[in-house]
């Protein structure tokens, strides 16, 4: 695999672990600006709506810059950001400073994964792809983890000047490791838009924004149901949860290779095996060493999707795959918003904390729904166009 994708992926780690480092400081947030627990958690909510509305924006206003110099200027905004958020004197210019940091994430997901695939030959796009995603899974196992320890010996602010620092290795890679790639020819907002008048397009989109909303059903609520109804000792739930980030390391490389080989039957795969472990959670979430083995395996199922839904999304709309591939990020924050909420009613209406879980499967059964639809319409409806690939060029 080429050594851009070293770069690719150190960007990754680096937005994986700003937004979910974020979920473990929100006490010594609220401490610091003398505010209450949920008013700290605005400041993921402003991550998750600059994620939403910078995808597409970010992709769109940019479709003749060279991809390289996009990257670069993607991540010195996310830098910038993160440096903001650690020098923020008042929770106000924080949430500016998170929704700020949050805008070119998906951007630079999908540009990055375009880049990615165009460096390798067509029977490896996935696992190229999957590689730089690897970077995200892995924040869960290692970016959070000292992120927040930093936080709680140094102070929150440490949590974001650790991923500012990051920010400026990823600068660094980038400038030296990744090579210049033109964008198509005749690229423009016009013919971005045009790519997503496909209902293919729209379907894969929406397994992600729906389909996927199992995983944050469960995810959110993860913590509680393991104290409270597996019965696991508080101090245990980190060790679980990287457990869990294990798991989607290893599932969002073997998707990767795997949907090379065959991406719908992949896709429907690991769609249903999430499902299943959804409602085996449900079942068996009393039992702590199948708790703790479902919490892996939901890891494993879920991020095998990742690559799948980011290479059927460059496939669907392949004459504007930036696009797509960065409002598969916007779905998937559409995800992990609608899943923890729709989690916390189903909660609120005393069904209690392994509910969400089922919650979980029924959206899983939707993704299914959704796959097969997709499935039906390619072989019966005519492809989308598939000019070829962007060639990468070592100028500079």
């Amino acid at each position: 695999m080429p050594p851009a994708l070293i770069a690719l992926a150190i960007g990754a780690f680096g937005i994986g672990t700003t937004e979910f480092v974020a979920m473990g400081i929100l006490p010594q947030v609220a401490r610091s600006y003398d505010i209450t627990i949920p008013a700290a958690g605005h400041m993921i909510s402003a991550y998750a709506l600059g994620v939403v509305v910078g995808a597409p924006l970010l992709a769109l206003l940019s479709a003749r810059i060279d991809r390289k110099h996009l990257l670069i200027a993607l991540m010195a905004m996310f830098t910038l950001g993160n440096l903001a958020s650690a020098l923020a004197p008042d929770y106000h210019l924080l949430i500016a400073a998170r929704l700020a940091t949050a805008l070119p994430h998906g951007t630079f997901f999908g540009v990055g994964s375009v880049l990615a695939a165009a460096l390798v030959p067509p029977t490896k796009r996935a696992q190229a792809v999957s590689l730089m995603i690897a970077g995200l899974t892995l924040a869960n196992v290692v970016g959070v983890p000292v992120g927040t320890l930093a936080a709680h010996h140094l102070g929150w602010r440490a949590a974001f000047a650790l991923v500012t620092a990051v920010g400026a290795a990823t600068l660094i890679a980038l400038v030296l490791l990744v090579p210049h790639q033109r964008p198509r020819p005749g690229s423009s907002i016009r013919r971005e838009f045009a790519a997503l008048t496909r209902a293919q397009t729209w379907l894969a989109l929406a397994v992600g924004a729906l389909g996927f909303g199992g995983f944050f059903a469960s995810y959110s609520y993860i913590s509680p149901l393991l104290t409270r109804v597996t019965g696991l000792a508080t101090d245990a739930v980190p060790l679980v949860l990287a457990l869990c980030g294990i798991g989607m390391t290893c599932g969002n490389l073997i998707g990767g290779r795997a949907a090379d080989r065959h991406l719908m039957p992949t896709m429907y795969t690991a769609m249903a095996a999430m499902t299943l472990v959804l409602l085996a959670q449900w079942l068996l979430a009393p039992h702590p060493i199948a708790a703790v083995a479902l919490v892996f395996l939901l890891g494993l199922s879920s991020s095998a999707l990742v690559p799948c839904l980011q290479t059927r999304l460059m496939d669907t709309a392949a004459d504007a795959p930036s696009l797509a591939a960065a409002l598969n990020h916007s779905a998937l924050n559409f995800a992990n918003a609608a899943g923890a909420w729709l989690g916390g009613i189903v909660i609120a209406a005393g069904h209690g904390l392994a509910a969400p879980n089922l919650l979980g499967a029924g959206l899983g059964i939707v993704g299914l729904a959704l796959i097969t639809a997709s499935v039906i319409r390619d072989r019966t409806a005519p492809p989308a166009p598939t000019p070829a690939a962007d060639a990468p060029t070592r100028t500079t």
